[in-house]
């Protein structure tokens, strides 16, 4: 995030090296037209910072055009609010009382788990709270479970689990760390996290200091998740941390912005953390090993910590069986952690493309996805701040080097009006050609004062895959009147599920001191699917499992792993489309330790539970 619009930005040590990075990559030009060119575009660049920003919007690209290669119909994609009608009814808490504090605008996460084991989906809200030093008032917990019907519905259960807590909540992580079968929840906060321990499904018990994975009491911890890194059968769990924080740093920041005041200030004027990596003992207990593993990224002028991470991607990104981990930083480079066959990481993001935009530039990273396409290459999204492109990174098959793709797929000049923190790859209409839905918001209530092009309240995105059909991959879906998609909301985290078991993905969206959105996909395309639960020997869901579908003209890969979007967890689950195929000619299952199943000639339009196989 970058909330700064008429200042120019110092120029940072990421920006040192991705001057050098540049330099180092091109392959013709003398030292005095490279001397020429970095010049002319600072003073550009100079230039542009000067003026103001609704100045400069005025020539932004504007959004590409729908333009098809051949005779192909735009889908109707509709989706429906039915938040209400589901039985979601609580608000988002952020504490925010006029000082304009940044965690106030950061935070609101959703997982999706089932946490009885009863085959249908529940949903776990992450809520902030009053802060101490201000008068409390009766407040809802932090932590909002709501119990599935499998149709669509659902109840508030939070004060039977006894899940009732209040604390400062950011984001939330799903994973059965000990072992039982069961869904197990752990929480970041803004001082000191929590683990919450699933008893058969009747209730949690806070096990935060009995693992402990509280962090430190003054941290600021925001994306989450659990991963088998070094694959010995037990998931770890990583945790990201932001920023340096409390009120007096951020009070003496005193961030303004012409005709508002005091404002909600980027993060460039807080300093950078390291994340937390616990790896699991097998006990219920867990160990801090970050440093040792090579997580740990300093400034190479001062020292410290360089990350501020908000969100990551554990994917394999080199197809070595390993899960490697992308981590979004806001402002600072990106990382990319590469696994060493579970004895650590190398952090090799400049190397391999994926640390800065197309421009060499380091953007406001926020919400992050990856999927695989049907060609083999891998792409990660990353959703940035207002007048930056939301990244789109892709490494083809058989190469090492990711490239940011945004403006040749069409994703780009669309993105860049709007901030986006939660993102998520799925396909929303089943055509076999996974989708890119951004969930939108700025992060200060009155930006239109100082920037007339930028909104408090901004529509999510849905850019349809049009594959070889269309000049451009994606393209941006029009959206009329009576589809939910197009209201405005104050959007942060994002995930999917099928609430209603229909065969296509339903999305949860929550706002900023608003209620959550639930949309139902209504599309109606008649398009065929298949998915898959893939469950380890315990009987939860096997993280960093991988199918592939395979058929006439039709092949697939997908891989499980929960943790992606902005401090959200999707449904464990794997939908495939597959268009208007009537069959599937295999399905073959890989586990992270090797062993794989085949499945011949799948059936199509149900979902396949399919066990870990015990010889």
């Amino acid at each position: 995030m970058n909330n700064k619009p008429s200042t120019q930005r110092p120029e940072s040590d990421d920006q040192i090296i991705a001057t050098a990075f540049r330099r180092s990559v091109q392959i013709i030009g003398g030292a005095l037209l490279v001397v020429t060119l970095v010049s002319a575009a600072w003073l550009l660049y100079t230039s542009l910072s000067s003026v103001p920003e609704d100045t400069r919007e005025a020539d932004l690209i504007a959004p590409q055009q729908f333009a098809p290669t051949q005779q192909i119909a735009v889908p109707q994609i509709r989706f429906t609010d039915v938040t209400k009608e589901a039985g979601l009814h609580h608000q988002h808490i952020n504490g925010a009382y006029g000082e304009r504090l940044l965690p106030e605008t950061m935070g609101g996460g959703v997982a999706v788990l089932d946490f009885n084991n009863d085959g249908n989906v529940d949903l776990l809200f992450i809520n902030g709270r009053s802060w101490p030093w201000q008068p409390q008032t009766s407040e809802s917990s932090s932590l909002i479970m709501y119990q599935g019907d499998g149709k669509g519905r659902f109840q508030d259960v939070t004060e039977e689990l006894s899940l009732q807590a209040q604390l400062f909540g950011m984001g939330a992580a799903i994973g059965d760390y000990d072992g039982d079968g069961d869904a197990d929840i752990f929480v970041s906060t803004v001082g000191g996290n929590r683990l919450f321990r699933n008893m058969d499904g009747r209730g949690f018990v806070d096990a935060t200091n009995e693992a402990g994975v509280a962090g430190a009491a003054d941290a600021w911890s925001t994306g989450a998740g659990f991963l088998d890194y070094d694959r010995d059968g037990d998931l770890d769990l990583l945790v990201l941390n932001y920023v340096v924080w409390s009120r007096d740093i951020d009070l003496q920041a005193d961030y303004q912005l012409t005709g508002i005041g005091r404002a909600y200030g980027p993060p460039a004027q807080f300093a950078g953390t390291h994340p937390y990596l616990y790896r699991n003992n097998g006990d219920g207990t867990f160990k801090e090993v970050s440093e040792a593993s090579g997580l740990h990224v300093v400034n190479e002028s001062t020292g410290t910590p360089l990350g501020k991470g908000l969100a990551f991607l554990p994917t394999d990104v080199n197809d070595d069986g390993w899960v490697d981990l992308v981590v979004a930083n806001d402002t600072v480079r990106n990382f990319l952690f590469v696994n060493r066959n579970g004895e650590g990481f190398n952090e090799v993001g400049v190397e391999r493309g994926i640390a800065f935009d197309n421009s060499g530039i380091a953007t406001g990273a926020m919400g992050i996805d990856g999927v695989e396409s049907q060609a083999g290459s891998k792409i990660i999204a990353m959703g940035n701040f207002g007048n930056e492109m939301t990244s789109l990174y892709s490494r083809p098959q058989g190469t090492t080097l990711f490239t940011d793709q945004a403006i040749v797929t069409g994703v780009g000049p669309a993105s860049r009006r709007v901030v986006t923190f939660g993102l998520l790859f799925f396909d929303a209409d089943l055509d076999g050609r996974v989708d890119l839905l951004q969930s939108n918001g700025h992060v200060e209530n009155e930006i239109n004062v100082v920037e007339p092009g930028q909104q408090y309240a901004q529509p999510p995105q849905l850019f349809w895959n049009c594959g070889e059909h269309c000049a451009r991959q994606f393209a941006l879906l029009p959206t009329e009147p009576d589809n939910d998609l197009a209201n405005p909301i104050v959007g942060r985290g994002a995930a999917y599920a099928d609430i209603d078991k229909d065969g296509d993905l339903d999305v949860i969206l929550t706002q900023i001191g608003g209620p959550p959105v639930l949309l139902r996909n209504d599309q109606r395309s008649g398009h065929n699917w298949v998915q898959f639960e893939i469950t380890n020997p315990e009987g939860s869901p096997a993280y960093g499992a991988e199918v592939e579908i395979t058929g006439a003209e039709l092949s697939q890969r997908a891989r499980l792993e929960p943790t992606r979007s902005y401090l959200s967890q999707v449904e464990p689950l794997l939908n495939f489309g597959i268009g208007e195929r009537q069959s599937i000619e295999q399905a073959t299952v890989f586990w992270p330790d090797g062993k794989s199943r085949i499945i011949e000639h799948p059936a199509i339009n149900q979902r396949m539970r399919v066990s870990y196989p015990i010889e």
